[in-house]
């Protein structure tokens, strides 16, 4: 016996249920999440997000990598081969020099302060702390070029023995224990670093900085942080206007190759289309001459010589047009084939190899059909083409009219075949309509095909001939590259 299933009351401690899909509940019963709701903020993360910028600086970030300057790059001359490196930049030899420079001027700075007040220091060698306090404020300018972090992290870590040593020569204890060598110094290490450094590590850099001279030197704590936030506020600049510029030549070179893909792609269908409507046209034809061609001789063997003669007429022809679609693809030195395409000036030979094939072909002509656009005269003679070709196919026997005529605006086509006399193909892929589709749309016309209501097919194209009657070149252009962009 089976008992319903009631909900559970409010005081029986467990959750009503809730049906499927109501309420707030989606697909599976899950509640969908709320865009406003947001992590709770708990003590954990907000000492991790404290901490995070003091971790990058001091060993956690790594730098950038140093932007090409091949015009400042030079290989080492041959009589210096025994250094162990192949090439040098011009940075890096003025920071060499800027460093010898800085360490020489630190040295005499300290030594005559060491002179002027000898009872304030009791060491027996106060020249020797004086050269290791001139090779703190040198050795980070060094490494500035190939390791900023590198750089500025040495600093930060011999920076206290500077301002020990300089403190202790010095006359006055109350004043800012920051020699001009050593200032100069950090100040350049502090923009490399900033300027190669990601966001959070600068940040903690400047903490780290006003932080300790808070300590040194109280009185110039505001000063100090001044200063070196617009030095890192500038190296941040610089660093975020060398990201941006490296980000829009990717974007450059990426759209270069979408474009060369474009144009490859609309080669490729240019180059199916062409051979959709070759090889259809001709091989159709040669196909029921084969069937026909037996039948008609009935053991004549003049009438089947003349047939299989005009088979290999039309294979020369076919294998003709195949050799001119495809001479731009067989070209090394990228020359194309400058052989006429066909136009409306062929309309007779295409209805002739209709007529050979068994189909009864009706033209009617109105209107000056001579000095089209290349690219019309191209596409129109295409269009009656996959007509005719079709109507062998799907309708062998069948009688088929054909009508051009062109005013000062366009040139109109209507290609009406009937039913066949016999059965023919099935239905085939589709690619002759879409080539024909795409054909007018290239020149923007406008193409109705369909079948009839007593059977047949009919295809109605109006070819623009404004807007493109002038161009020769442009024209002739257009009829070789849009004269086919095929999807086949």
């Amino acid at each position: 016996m089976i008992t319903p299933q009631h909900e559970p009351g409010p005081g029986s401690g467990a959750r009503p249920a809730r049906r499927r899909g109501a309420g707030a509940a989606g697909a599976g019963g899950r509640r969908p999440r709320r865009p406003w709701r947001h992590r709770p903020v708990t003590v954990r993360g907000v000492a991790a997000a404290i901490v995070a910028p003091f971790a990058l600086a001091l060993y956690a970030a790594a730098p950038d990598p140093p932007p090409p300057a091949s015009r400042l790059t030079f290989r080492v001359p041959r009589f210096l081969r025994v250094l162990p490196f192949g090439t040098f930049h011009l940075v890096q030899v003025a920071d060499t020099l800027l460093a010898a420079i800085l360490f020489a001027s630190t040295v005499n700075l300290l030594a005559g302060w060491f002179g002027s007040s000898p009872a304030r220091f009791d060491a027996p060698h106060p020249l020797l702390l004086a050269y290791a306090a001139a090779a703190g404020c040198a050795l980070p300018l060094v490494l500035r070029h190939r390791g900023p972090l590198a750089a500025w992290r040495l600093a930060a870590a011999l920076l206290p023995l500077v301002l020990w040593v300089t403190a202790t020569a010095r006359d006055t204890p109350r004043d800012a224990p920051y020699p001009v060598t050593a200032i100069l110094m950090y100040l350049l290490v502090l923009y490399s670093a900033a300027a190669r450094a990601p966001g959070g590590a600068s940040l903690g850099i400047w903490v780290i900085t006003v932080l300790t001279a808070w300590i040194v030197h109280p009185g110039s704590g505001p000063l100090v942080a001044v200063v070196t936030g617009g030095v890192v506020l500038f190296g941040h600049n610089v660093r975020a206007r060398r990201l941006a510029t490296a980000r829009l030549v990717e974007e450059e070179r990426r759209t270069r190759q979408a474009e060369g893909a474009q144009m490859v792609l609309e080669e490729r269908a240019r180059i199916a289309r062409e051979l959709h409507d070759v090889v259809a046209h001709h091989l159709s034809v040669i196909a029921i001459q084969a069937e026909a061609v037996p039948m008609q001789a009935s053991g004549d063997p003049a009438v089947l010589e003349a047939g299989l003669g005009g088979i290999r007429r039309l294979s020369l022809e076919a294998i003709a047009e195949l050799r001119q679609v495809l001479g731009v693809l067989r070209d090394q030195h990228g020359r194309t084939d400058t052989a006429p395409q066909p136009g409306l000036d062929r309309l007779d030979e295409l209805v002739a190899h209709a007529r050979s094939a068994g189909l009864s072909v009706r033209v009617g002509r109105s209107g000056a059909l001579e000095g089209l656009p290349p690219a019309v005269s191209l596409s129109a003679y295409r269009i009656v083409q996959e007509s005719l070709s079709n109507a062998m196919r799907h309708a062998p026997g069948s009688d088929v009219a054909v009508g051009i005529a062109r005013d000062a605006r366009s040139v109109r086509l209507r290609v009406v075949n009937g039913p066949g006399s016999r059965s023919g193909s099935g239905p085939g892929a589709g690619h002759g309509l879409v080539g024909m589709r795409e054909r007018v749309a290239l020149l923007g016309g406008a193409l109705d095909a369909g079948p009839l209501p007593r059977g047949g097919f009919e295809v109605h194209a109006v070819l623009p001939v404004q807007g493109s009657a002038g161009g020769s070149a442009g024209s002739a252009a257009s009829a070789g590259s849009a004269e086919e962009r095929e999807s086949a």
